[in-house]
């Protein structure tokens, strides 16, 4: 299990298996909330009329099912449970692609730097999760 080590007051340091670690997991919990939200976010700015709240539920909404649906089995990450069994290269691809479009939907909604710095946390989550993608990787 890769963890963060506090070697000194200004020094730390990487264990093995930060992708499961509980720090981590939670803040891909919260980063995978604030995509839904963006999603929702930008459903509700794009529809007028009784097309608002169909594309700010909607969409989140599929992209929700989707991420639950499809999974890797037996991935620590998750509960290990895969209603939808998928490689886990195809669950790396379907990962990036949820965040991404995140990412686009809060750029596209005039929050561009929020945007930025949003991809930006999601990248640095991925390399502190570097264990979990070579392990995604080889399944």
């Amino acid at each position: 299990m890769t963890k963060l080590i506090l070697v000194s007051p200004f020094t730390f340091r990487f264990s093995n298996k930060m992708g499961s670690h509980p720090l981590n997991l939670a803040i891909r919990f919260l980063l995978e909330l604030a995509t839904l939200y963006a999603m929702g976010f930008w459903g509700w700015r794009q529809g007028e009329g009784w097309l608002r709240p169909v594309l700010a539920i909607g969409v989140p909404l599929l992209f929700a099912i989707a991420w639950g649906t499809f999974a890797v089995p037996d991935d620590p990450s998750r509960s290990g449970g895969a209603p939808v069994p998928i490689p886990g290269l195809l669950r790396l691809v379907l990962e990036l692609l949820f965040f991404s479009v995140g990412v686009l939907m809060m750029y596209q909604s005039g929050y561009h730097t929020p945007g930025f710095i949003f991809g930006i946390v999601i990248i640095v989550h991925y390399m502190a999760s570097y264990d979990r993608i070579v392990w995604l990787i080889q399944q």
